[in-house]
């Protein structure tokens, strides 16, 4: 089974995360930020992730650095988890609907992390956490799992779904993007032979 843990204590945050790649949707989330919670939870379910996420952050102050310090944590346990990523289909991209709001979602398992990420939020908050921590998380995840990610909401009126669409599609993206592909073999997919 692909998975792995990595544990990441700062004087902000103290960040403790379990990925298996080839799991069956199981999330157990605690980040102290309902949203941030919400958000994992269903991430998990629909990559088919199993996912383990305990944060103790300086909510004190706000939710940027326990929202950042997740999507970093979270991005070096994908990218242990994942190897050296022989015989994945490795691309993937994919629209995914949330009632009112379609965000289009790309992603590469390249080892060159980049991210474009065109969304915005007509709501500075969605209850009490700050949605422009949304791209703080995504930055953060994209950065140290080495992936290059473009997400994109076409429209969408509601907060609350346009993270969720973000969220969702980036999972249903790397569910695709991780999956082992039977003629790939035991191929590393890129012409240099290493990713």
């Amino acid at each position: 089974m692909r998975s792995a843990s990595v544990s990441r204590r700062t004087g902000e945050t103290d960040v403790s995360v379990s990925v298996a790649i080839d799991g069956s949707g199981r999330a157990a989330v605690s980040t102290g930020i309902g949203f941030l919670d919400h958000m994992l939870e269903l991430f998990g379910r629909h990559a088919l992730f199993d996912l383990d996420v305990a944060v103790t952050g300086d909510l004190h102050v706000d939710g940027h650095h326990t929202a950042e310090d997740t999507g970093i944590a979270l991005g070096q346990a994908f990218a242990k988890a994942l190897g050296d990523k022989k015989g994945v289909a490795r691309y993937a991209s994919l629209h995914l609907p949330m009632d009112e709001t379609l965000t289009r979602v790309a992603v590469d398992l390249s080892g060159r992390p980049f991210l474009v990420f065109r969304t915005t939020f007509p709501t500075e908050k969605v209850g009490d956490f700050d949605t422009e921590l949304v791209r703080e998380f995504f930055q953060a995840f994209s950065t140290h799992a080495g992936i290059t990610l473009h997400v994109e909401t076409l429209y969408g009126a509601n907060s609350h779904h346009i993270a969720e669409s973000c969220f969702k599609g980036l999972a249903r993206a790397l569910r695709q993007a991780t999956a082992l592909d039977g003629r790939e073999g035991d191929r590393v997919p890129s012409t240099k032979g290493a990713l």
